[in-house]
């Protein structure tokens, strides 16, 4: 969700943090600031709606109150991108917050649970209050325990003060919390804290960095260390000293980021959704890469269950949100089929309210493009205290749902800008498809050739969807003809209808339109009557082959809906000329075996909703309302 940057060395950091900011935009954000410390003073300016505003701000600090003389060349500095939860997205409440006294800003992305009774209580010691949010409660319980650490603790160095008053002021804190804290009496130092909310730090040359994204220090550095849960770092220009809430000292995890700033941009595409979709064959490619053994075994990225443990599971959950959502409804078909073990797909954010029944023989495999969704990680923390098993499927290395998990599968798309995942999605579906067939190696119930075969299939995915991508033209004049539909329609039956889903979502995150996406045997009960002279409806078709009672089923559905004034829009297998009579407009994909066809015709319905979306006139990389990844409940 926020953004948050982080800097101290020897160079100026505001420009640092403030690119450090613009690369976190894709997060999704309603204000921006930062605090830089300046010739012994702390130097604040902060403003609601795009980082544009607040860099006009910086540029001309005449045209505002605040104070900015020597902002430029401060070398130790916090930044923050705000999306809105207490207080509306106005100045007043962007971050930074400062303390009374005005040496102590802090920025936070989360949500202080209790802030309310720590607000009543600061005021009862009469201090006021310049905003609406949680957040500045921390800001002045952090100027409280930063003096009653002082008074305490005077043989201690800036630095230290700094993380023992961080530490305090976490104890108190109930909640979802990172935390940034820097003090103009401390101006060569940055501290910060995490409790279930990314923070990670970036190690370089003569200076360090923080961040809830390596995406904004990676031009900087590729060097990184991973915090734990309930951590506190305090970086200096060339010290990086990280302890638990309790003062103990703690080891952070080591870790080389294996993209550079390059996968990071625009590569000449207009939005990096285009570049995304693009990048898909090679997304697909290197999730598949290496996951064969010598001896034909499948191979996980960390795997710390026993093949035993796996052979004594009896039930699957997988749970996850949004577009992870749909890629778990299609595993389902996958991995049952393979394995033959009872699935089920829950939403993470209902996952642990409806007591489901949990014990040391299910496995639960959460997905999660960040590793962060906090709806997940609180459904995956559930399932543990019940001694559930849990499988990670992520895309983001040191996250906190693959730390927390038993076994993690990395999907290795690389850096996914967009707010709409793309090829988070046909990754995710990719590694699903390794954990079903794990599953079956591990259990004797697929040979391995058995899974060699299947995987050899998996291999020519790239080149099917490389050859789907060459074929869109035809859909993206189709999507500026549908542009100022009211409401697009998506039906489709077995691993067709999480796409039918998947198509629809994508669809209202983009384009703003209403869009439903339904089971086609559905329709008769009751999704029909929303039919009408011109509605679009999108049609996937299943293959005729191997489960053709399916395709008749659903040919019988698209002349159903025809019958009745629709538009249809059918997404079938080449050379499937039985559609062709029923389809106003054909979008044709290769031939692919039936469970792994949605990574083929999923692709055309974000090629379609992507350029609605356009035509409409909608920033694609930033819907309104949303944000990456979802670091609160």
């Amino acid at each position: 969700m926020c953004g948050i940057v982080g800097y101290v060395g020897a160079r100026p950091a505001l420009h640092i943090i403030v690119d450090g900011l613009r690369r976190l935009e894709y997060r999704g954000y309603d204000s921006a600031g930062v605090a830089v410390i300046g010739d012994g003073a702390l130097l604040s300016c902060k403003r609601a709606g795009k980082l544009s505003n607040l860099e006009k701000a910086l540029a001309d600090p005449t045209a505002s109150d605040d104070v900015l003389a020597g902002i430029e060349e401060g070398t130790t500095g916090v930044g923050h991108t705000r999306w809105a939860t207490h207080g509306g997205p106005t100045d007043r409440n962007a971050h930074p917050h400062r303390s009374t006294n005005g040496r102590v800003a802090v920025i936070h992305n989360g949500i202080i649970e209790n802030f309310a009774r720590l607000r009543t209580e600061l005021e009862g010691l009469g201090v006021e209050f310049a905003s609406d949010t949680d957040t500045e409660v921390a800001a002045h319980l952090l100027e409280v325990e930063l003096a009653a650490a002082r008074a305490e603790m005077s043989s201690m160095d800036g630095p230290a003060l700094l993380g023992e008053a961080m530490r305090r002021v976490c104890r108190r804190l109930h909640g979802a919390f990172t935390l940034l804290a820097v003090d103009s009496e401390t101006p060569g130092a940055v501290v910060g804290a995490r409790r279930n909310s990314p923070l990670v730090v970036g190690r370089g040359q003569d200076e360090n960095f923080l961040a809830s994204d390596v995406a904004a220090f990676i031009e900087h550095t590729r060097e990184a260390v991973e915090l734990g849960q309930d951590q506190i770092v305090v970086i200096t220009a060339d010290t990086i000293d990280i302890t638990d809430f309790g003062g103990n000292v703690a080891q952070g995890k080591n870790y080389h980021i294996d993209w550079d700033a390059s996968a990071a941009e625009k590569g000449g595409y207009d939005y990096f959704m285009l570049k995304e979709i693009a990048e898909q064959p090679r997304a697909v490619a290197d999730t598949l890469r290496g996951r064969l053994s010598e001896s034909g075994d499948l191979l996980l990225d960390e795997m710390r269950l026993t093949d035993q443990d796996l052979r004594d599971v009896d039930k699957i959950f997988i749970i996850a949100c949004g577009t992870a959502y749909h890629a778990g409804l299609v595993a389902k078909y996958a991995i049952e089929h393979w394995t033959r073990i009872p699935c089920e797909v829950e939403l993470a954010s209902e996952f642990r309210y409806r007591d489901p029944v949990l014990d040391r023989s299910t496995l639960v495999v959460a997905i999660s493009q960040s590793g962060e969704t906090m709806d997940t990680l609180m459904a995956l923390r559930h399932a543990k205290e019940q001694k559930a098993r849990v499988l990670a499927i992520c895309n983001t290395n040191g996250s906190t749902i693959p730390r927390e998990s038993d076994a993690v599968l990395y999907t290795h798309a690389g850096p996914e800008v967009a707010v709409a995942s793309t090829k988070a999605f046909l990754t995710q579906l990719v590694a699903c498809y390794l954990v079903g067939l794990h599953l079956a190696q591990v259990r004797g119930i697929k040979y391995a050739d058995e899974v060699a075969a299947v995987l050899a299939q998996l291999q020519e995915m790239p080149n099917a969807v490389d050859k789907v991508l060459e074929t869109m033209e035809p859909v993206r004049a189709l999507a500026r003809e549908l542009a100022q539909s009211r409401s697009v329609l998506f039906i489709g039956r077995h691993v067709g209808y999480p796409v039918a889903l998947e198509g629809a979502l994508k669809l209202k995150e983009l384009a703003y339109m209403h869009a439903e996406g339904f089971a086609a045997g559905e329709l008769k009960h009751g999704p029909i009557a929303l039919i009408d002279d011109g509605c679009p409806v999108v049609c996937v078709v299943p293959s005729p082959r191997g489960r053709g009672v399916l395709h008749d089923k659903i040919v019988s559905n698209i002349q159903e809906v025809r019958a009745r004034g629709a538009r249809t829009i059918v997404i079938a297998e080449q050379g499937d000329e039985a559609v062709r009579p029923y389809a106003d407009h054909l979008i044709e994909v290769p031939a692919v075996p039936t469970l792994l066809s949605p990574l083929v015709t999923t692709v055309p319905l974000q090629v379609l909703a992507c350029e609605i979306a356009t035509a409409r006139g909608h920033d694609v990389d930033q819907p309104r309302n949303l944000a990456k990844s979802v670091t609160v409940e």
